[in-house]
């Protein structure tokens, strides 16, 4: 049986190896002699010590070892083999079977593998065994044995043997070569007669003459001086020529090692020896080896000979020219000899480089360019590191390396970087980083020697590297995995994967950063690099030294390549495998990107297999191997751990210990106080509980306490108290019976969390306190119970439904039923309870308790909340057989609670009570009235209002239980109880009063109102009860609002109005309230009307709005704004006020919709803007403000339309003047400055023109200090909209606003005067002349609040210059005209020069338009122009000689002449040049020219008006008015009518004095012929003249004292025209018609 396990044990798989050893233990177990088992005998003991000798490690382990199994989280130890039979062992080593196991046991402490070393080590000390002399020789056998790790094993064994023994080295040395010279024997093979071959030679011995050379090697240090040159006698030339190459190999280790050790003492002896042989050695080639090896011994002899010594250069010479040898020990060994031997040879070191570099670079045969290779290596080490560069060396491998042409050179090149790597070591670390580049693209080289060289340079780098050097180079091959070249690529990938190779603690280092990025090639887009990749992963696959893993290392390879599909079996795989050996690093760098990825995995069972398999391999893991890995792992783990799979993260705690884990337990604690969801809660309570579980009863008992506090305290965020109650519902799962101490303190703490305001709280709680009940029931029952008891009569509904729940959970668990059926049945009172049930509970509970419970349960039945009252049914029905029959039972019980209930001072309770009260009615009848009745009407008397309170509500629940009969049978006693409760003190007792009077009213009927209502009304008048009277009424209200208010309406409108009583009933009147509008509402005007001025009008106010606020119908609305509208209509001043009063208050306040109405409202308020009350002005005012402060956007511009109306409709009734709602002092327009600011801003542009037009109404109707306020709300708006692009309608509308705005509040809008010119600059440009025009007339406005006007002038002027379009230029010319007006004063006299040249040049234009514009520009000019050039105007131009001059030239000048008399009378009619002025305009009027004649008649009217209105009647000259008459009867109508015209402009101004009769008669003659005129206008125009030349608007006098002086015929023909037109126009308002045809319209 033993030797078929330990057969298994070396040729199975690993799976079978483990099961084998597991059975192999129990074997050994059976037979170690213990109590119970049997003894071992020896050829059983032979069996395990012979399986020591086995090459499979695994074998002799399991013989061996004591064998810790990590597999699960579990820990098992087990003792196997000779470990288990220890009592069975013979330890004596007298005896042979003692001898040979002190033998077996001595050579397993020096077995190859560590393990083994230990496992024998703690066998040996425990047999308490020693060392034997006579071991010595019997060690030789286990020298020359056949299997390669007995023989390493018994070389090391036989010198730590000799080593204590040092007397033994002589024999022991004698007995090797003696067996040496035995096992080189090998007889020939037998030959018959004829020389063929009978049986063939034996097999050469050539692996015991190795364990010779081993042991000769070990025992090397422990000979003494008289044993050395024997032992080189031997080696020289017999051993160094065996016919074996490993066995020469060994040899010529062992005689270095020798002469390591003792050449330095023995060179005068050795020397000789190895001369004589290389002067007498045949020159044959079967003596090659033994010369190569005899150089390298006289090499390495050498360091030991003075520098100067003449025989050190001839050696050295032998030593380069052995570096030629074909073969790789030699050229080590050489290599290794070099550098002591350096410093002799140092003036020929330069030569040997050169020599040497030539061989690498140039030679054709690989082994002299190898051998170059090592040479140059140790001549640099002995050289120093700066001979590098020294000897540009580095320079000349680069060049070669970068040698695209000749392949030799570039693998010479790589030879060297190899050979400098593995003999420099670190030292060479600073030149690797250079390498790399190069390296890199040798990897892809061409030639197939070249990328072999790389490979085996990159292992040498590789190898060498030390921590440093990894940190230098890691990165740069990281970066080279970025670039685009696919060579590049392939390179560093081949290069990290080389990386296999560096030393073990440098490796685990590196690999967390290798395999990632190796993972991530395997995806690239050129194959080879894929290709790279994957051979990158097989090296460090290779270099495993886990057999477990190395088993499995292609799935692992697999899942790397393609983890979409593998990684699944490959985690089912590790979980499936038994970790039985040390894990490595390289074995972590394969495994753990596989469980990186797994944890970020969709599915559960992936990630819960990953934390599994991370528990499972962590104890054989080095932490330091592991470390690197953590951060990436720990952030999956957190993840997974918020999964439903936190076991998981036990397993792990519990296999890897806390203290990797220093911030877990705090990560949690701070995840279960997560606000971002109850998951990840849930998730980090069940994790905490496997951890503590994990950890062990101690964890939980310094934790515990915490969590206790924290869970209790109501101070705290609710989402940490759900995270900490979540540890009651998984710790007991995971502590299970060790949690029982602690179900007391965590009760309270669930039964506050079951009243939390959060729901999910709560939702914690009852689970928490469901695990508890289903877990530990019989400690639930003492503990719990009391509290569930109490928390059925809890205020909080919360509480009482949690209670309900855990309860019956408890009830459940104690009848043994099940909760979980539905108890949906037609009836309440279907049962499903059991006798035995019944019974259970009562011997669990007792009888007393039993009923306190049921009695709660029943009470839930009728509770306040519907889910209370659902689960409290379910319970009952569940747990109960018949519910009469324990009603009976439990009614001592139930009515003592019942009437505790109905004196509680919680709402809740009294209504459950007398809920109950009602269904305990209904389920025992009527019959137990008598009994409850009495009892009620005594408690109404208590002094307590809670009983009060909860009689009242018994009583309504009596009565809805009860027949119409019965009530009337006990109303004697029930009204004047009702009656009485509805005016108590207490507000609580009036409002449950009210709903018994519903009750008493919905059974009784009427008679209920007349037996109730008088009293009330009544008790209203005394002062001590009618306030509750007065709540009385308003509770009654409440609940019958549609029977009371037809029968209080008209008592509360009859004089005087009770408003109050009206306000406190509206309240809770409802929709019955619309019905008595119409009788309301006037009862409230004329109330509010007598109180208006007095102390009572507040109060009165207040309850007027109180009515009619509470009315939130569409029909009582619309009721109330008709009404109120209507009332504001009426003559009477007082009722105006009230109702506009009211509707401020109303509009104010209300929340409702009245959109349908604003139109209608607006319309009516607008209107009292022109109230004579100053009150109902300010009342209207703020309505209006009211309103259109809630409109929105869209309905602020449906409303434009409409608000222009009013607007206008306003205008027409105040005639001019401004409208006084708009004039209201700190108040203005800003009511309705909105709705127009909306319409400008956001219209369409049909209400943008409406809306600017109404804004310009606005203006007019508002005086300048009301609009101040505003200006800035008003001025914005249209300079922004002005500068878009909208049609010139719109254009027109904002500017004739802007225009009005400028000229109502001027200075008032300086701060936009930079944004004002430039509109207005632009806008004269525009295309539309409107637009222009009115551009013209606001600039005229705005100059008069400019300070600087000449960049303006000069503007203008370069404008006018440059207007290539006629009517630009004309409108141009306009806007000058208004700015000369505004401010021709304050113009530079140099620009005013300029202005006034262009203006002259400009008279006698073509065009009509242009020529007339320039010509009033001149005219209004010269009222500001200095003497000398008003003087060279008018002589020059003006007033100058016109004969030969173009009738347009004169044209021209008249016009100029006439506006100048206009705008500058007094300067032209000073005597300088009155006189000329008048011939000039009689010469004018005299023109055959009709336009000249009409201009000329023009300036006759501007000149006699300012005659008139300067000198009186006696000032006018004659002249004119002979010219008048003349001009009145001109041949041309044209003429005729701009006469007629302008005296009808002269007279038609109260203020300008009248002509004198005399002067005047014959122009009325004139005027009177005119009325006859053939030309309708002509014939219109002399009525209109005559009315203002008779001032007939004034009176009739001037016309009476004219006609006295007048002929019959004038008279007749007067009174005529009198009566049939003048006196019909003097009735109308005059015209403001301009007579001056220079102003453009």
């Amino acid at each position: 049986m033993l030797l078929l396990l330990t057969k298994v044990i070396g040729t199975s798989t690993i799976r079978l190896q483990v099961l084998a050893s597991d059975c192999l233990t129990a074997l050994c177990t059976s037979a170690g002699g213990q109590e119970g088992c049997a003894l071992a005998e020896q050829p059983e003991i032979d069996v395990l010590l012979e399986a020591l000798l086995s090459s499979c490690f695994s074998v002799r382990d399991a013989a061996l070892r004591k064998h810790i199994l990590s597999q699960k989280h579990e820990l098992n130890c087990r003792y196997e083999g000779l470990l288990e039979m220890e009592l069975a062992l013979p330890t004596d080593s007298a005896d042979a079977s003692g001898l040979k196991m002190l033998r077996r046991l001595w050579v397993a402490k020096f077995d190859v593998e560590e393990e083994g070393r230990a496992l024998a080590e703690k066998l040996w000390q425990a047999l308490c065994l020693d060392l034997v002399p006579e071991l010595c020789p019997l060690l030789i056998e286990d020298v020359i044995h056949h299997e390669e790790a007995v023989r390493s094993a018994g070389a090391e064994a036989l010198s730590s043997a000799v080593s204590q023994y040092q007397e033994q080295s002589a024999t022991v040395l004698a007995q090797l070569t003696e067996l040496y010279h035995q096992k080189l024997y090998r007889p020939p093979p037998v030959l018959d007669a004829l020389g063929r071959i009978i049986s063939e030679a034996p097999p050469d011995q050539w692996e015991a003459r190795c364990g010779i050379a081993l042991a000769l090697n070990k025992l090397a240090e422990f000979l003494d001086e008289s044993q050395v040159l024997p032992l080189f006698l031997f080696f020289v030339p017999d051993a160094l020529n065996d016919r074996h190459t490993e066995v020469r190999r060994c040899m010529l280790e062992a005689a270095l090692s020798a002469l390591n050790t003792h050449g330095k003492d023995n060179v005068s002896s050795l020397l000789p020896v190895f001369e004589e042989f290389l002067k007498s050695a045949p020159q044959d080639a079967s003596y090659d080896s033994v010369r190569q090896s005899v150089v390298i011994l006289m090499g390495s002899l050498a360091k030991h000979l003075d520098k100067s010594d003449p025989k050190v250069k001839p050696i050295m010479a032998k030593l380069i020219t052995a570096l030629s040898t074909p073969s790789q020990q030699v050229q080590e060994s050489v290599a290794s000899c070099l550098p002591p031997l350096v410093p002799a040879i140092k003036e020929d070191a330069g030569g040997m480089v050169r020599k040497l570099l030539q061989l690498l670079l140039e030679s054709d045969k690989y082994a002299e360019r190898k051998g170059a290779a090592y040479g140059l290596a140790g001549l640099v080490k002995g050289l120093g590191i700066l001979s590098l560069k020294q000897q540009e060396i580095m320079s000349t491998l680069t060049d070669a390396i970068q040698d695209k042409k000749n392949s030799r050179r570039r693998e010479g090149a790589l030879f060297a970087f190899e050979m400098l790597c593995n003999m420099l070591g670190k030292l060479f670390e600073p030149y690797v980083v250079h390498v790399l580049p190069h390296l890199l693209l040798c990897f892809g080289d061409g030639n197939q020697y070249v990328r072999e060289a790389a490979d085996d340079c990159a292992k040498a780098v590789m190898r060498n590297l030390s921590a440093h050097g990894v940190k230098l180079v890691l990165p740069s091959l990281l970066v080279a995995l970025e670039e685009e070249s696919w060579r590049t690529k392939a390179g560093s990938v081949e290069l990290l994967g080389a990386m296999a190779y560096c030393a073990p603690k440098q490796l685990s280092s590196c690999l967390p950063n290798i395999v990632p990025k190796l993972t991530e090639v395997l995806t690239d887009s050129h194959v080879k690099v894929q290709k790279a990749g994957q051979q990158a992963l097989r090296q460090i696959g290779s270099v495993i030294r886990n057999p477990e893993i190395l088993a499995i290392t292609p799935i692992l390879l697999d899942a790397l390549t393609d983890p979409s599909h593998r990684t699944h079996h490959c985690l089912q795989t590790l979980l499936d495998t038994k970790f039985v050996h040390f894990i490595d690093a390289p074995s972590l760098a394969l495994i753990m990107p596989i469980v990186q990825r797994a944890f970020q995995d969709r599915s559960t069972d992936t990630r819960k297999m990953a934390a599994q398999i991370i528990g499972n391999m962590y104890s054989l893991t080095d932490q330091r191997d592991l470390s690197p890995y953590l951060p990436s792992v720990i952030p999956g783990l957190k993840a997974s751990l918020l999964d439903p799979v936190p076991e998981a993260l036990g397993a792990m705690v519990k296999g890897m210990g806390e203290s990797c884990f220093d911030d877990l337990v705090p990560w949690l604690m701070e995840t279960l106080a997560s606000e971002q969801s109850s998951v990840d809660r849930s998730g980090a309570a069940q994790g905490l509980a496997e951890v503590m579980a994990a950890l062990g009863v101690e964890k939980l008992d310094k934790l515990m306490p915490d969590v206790v506090q924290t869970a209790s305290k109501v101070d705290i965020a609710s989402h940490v108290r759900d995270g900490y109650i979540m540890m009651f519902i998984y710790l007991p799962l995971t502590f299970g019976d060790k949690f029982t101490p602690y179900v007391g303190p965590i009760i309270p703490c669930i039964l506050k969390a079951l009243a939390d305001e959060n729901e999910y709280v709560r939702d914690t709680a009852l689970r928490a306190g469901q695990r508890i009940i289903s877990m530990y029931a019989e400690t639930a029952i003492a503990l719990l119970l009391p509290e569930l008891e109490q928390g059925l009569f809890d205020d909080l509904w919360r509480i009482r439904f949690s209670s309900v729940q855990l309860l019956g959970d408890l009830l459940f668990h104690i009848s043994g039923v099940s909760g979980k059926m539905t108890t949906e049945t037609a009836s309440e009172d279907d049962n499903f309870g059991t006798a035995q049930s019944n019974k259970a509970i009562i011997g669990a509970l007792g009888a007393e308790r039993r009923n306190r419970v049921l009695s709660g349960l029943y009470m839930g039945r009728s509770d306040t909340q519907l889910v209370v009252r659902q689960a409290s049914l379910h319970v009952w029905k569940i747990v109960v057989s018949n519910t009469p029959r324990t009603l009976r039972e439990i009614l001592p019980t139930l009515f003592t609670l019942l009437l505790g209930f109905l004196a509680s001072t919680c709402p809740d309770k009294r209504t459950i009570a007398a809920r109950t009260l009602g269904d305990l009615v209904r389920k025992l009848g009527e019959k137990i009235l008598p009994e409850i009745i009495p009892i009620l009407e005594e408690g109404l008397r208590s002094d307590k209002s809670d009983e009060r309170q909860g009689v009242c509500i018994g009583l309504s629940e009596i009565m809805k239980s009860t027949s119409k009969d019965a009530v009337l049978v006990f109303s004697e006693s029930l009204v004047p109880t009702v009656r009485k409760a509805l005016c108590d003190p207490l507000e609580e007792v009036r409002e449950a009063a009210a709903k018994t009077f519903e009750q008493l009213h919905a059974t009784i009927g009427h008679q209920a109102l007349d037996d109730i209502l008088p009293a009330l009304l009544r008790q209203l008048e005394d002062e001590e009860t009618s306030e509750f009277a007065l709540d009385g009424l308003k509770q009654v209200m409440a609940v019958k609002s549609r029977s009371v208010l037809p029968y209080l309406v008209p008592k509360l409108t009859a004089p005087p109005v009770n408003t109050r009583v009206l306000a406190f009933l509206s309240a809770v009147a409802g929709d019955a309230l619309t019905r008595h509008l119409g009788v309301i509402l006037p009862a409230l005007l004329s109330s509010l009307k007598q109180k208006l001025g007095s102390d009572e009008c507040l109060q009165e106010l207040s309850n007027c709005q109180t009515v009619i606020l509470s009315v939130e119908d569409e029909v009582g609305q619309r009721i109330i704004i008709d009404d109120l509208l209507e009332a504001t209509r009426g003559a009477d001043a007082g009722l105006r006020q009230a109702s506009v009063t009211i509707l401020n208050g109303y509009f104010s306040r209300t929340r409702l919709d009245y959109s349908v109405h604003t139109r209608t409202l607006l319309s009516g308020l607008m209107r009292l803007m022109n109230d004579p009350n100053p009150e109902v002005l300010s009342q209207s005012w703020e309505t209006i403000n009211s309103i259109t402060k809630k409109l929105d956007a869209a309905s602020q511009l449906s409303m434009i339309d409409d608000l222009h109306r009013d607007i206008r409709s306003a205008a027409a009734e105040v005639k001019g003047q401004h409208l006084p709602g708009f004039c209201l002092p700190k108040k203005g327009v800003t009511c309705i400055l909105p709705v127009l600011r909306e319409g400008v801003l956001t219209g369409s542009p049909e209400q943008k023109e409406e809306a600017a037009r109404a804004l310009g109404g606005v203006i007019k109707l508002t005086s300048a200090e009301a609009l101040r306020p505003s200006v800035v709300n008003i001025t914005g708006p249209l300079i922004r909209i002005l500068g878009d692009r909208f049609t010139w309608s719109v254009k027109t509308a904002l500017l004739e606003t802007l225009t009005l705005l400028l000229a109502k509040v001027g200075i008032a809008l300086k701060p936009f005067l930079p944004q004002l010119q430039t509109t207005f600059l632009k806008a004269l440009q525009d295309s539309s002349r409107a637009v222009r025009l009115r551009a013209a007339e606001a600039l005229g406005q705005l100059v008069a609040i400019h300070t600087k006007v000449d960049p303006l002038f000069t503007e203008q002027l370069a404008a006018i210059r440059n207007a290539e379009d006629s009517g630009v230029r004309e409108t141009m010319l306009q806007a000058l005209r208004f700015v000369i007006q505004g401010a021709g004063a304050k113009v530079d006299p140099s620009i005013r020069k300029n202005i006034t040249t262009t203006l002259l040049g400009m008279l006698g234009h073509d065009e009509d338009a242009t020529r007339m514009a320039s010509a009033g520009c001149i005219g209004e000019l010269c009222a500001f122009l200095s003497e000398d050039e008003l003087k060279s105007v008018l002589q020059q131009h003006v007033l100058a000689d016109v004969s030969g001059v173009d009738w347009m030239v004169r044209h021209g000048r008249s016009l100029a002449l006439a506006i100048a008399v206009k705008s500058a009378p007094d300067r032209l009619c000073v005597d300088e040049y009155s006189s000329s002025v008048l011939e000039a305009v009689l010469s004018s009027a005299t023109a055959d020219r009709i336009p000249i004649a009409c201009s000329g008649i023009r300036a006759m009217g501007f000149l006699t008006r300012h005659q008139l209105r300067t000198g009186g009647t006696e000032a006018v000259s004659p002249r004119i008015i002979t010219q008048f008459v003349k001009s009145l009867q001109n041949q041309s109508s044209d003429i005729r009518l701009v006469t007629e015209r302008v005296l009808w402009w002269v007279c038609k101004e109260a203020e300008t004095p009248a002509l004198e009769p005399n002067l005047v008669k014959p122009v009325i003659k004139a005027l009177l012929d005119n009325t006859k005129d053939k030309n309708t206008s002509v014939r219109a125009q002399s009525e209109h003249t005559l009315v203002s030349l008779l001032r007939l608007r004034q009176g009739e006098e001037r016309m009476q004292s004219i006609s006295a002086i007048l002929d019959s015929a004038s008279n007749e023909l007067l009174s005529e025209c009198h009566r049939r037109s003048l006196k019909k126009i003097s009735s109308l308002p005059d015209s403001n018609e301009e007579i001056d045809d220079t102003i453009l319209t």
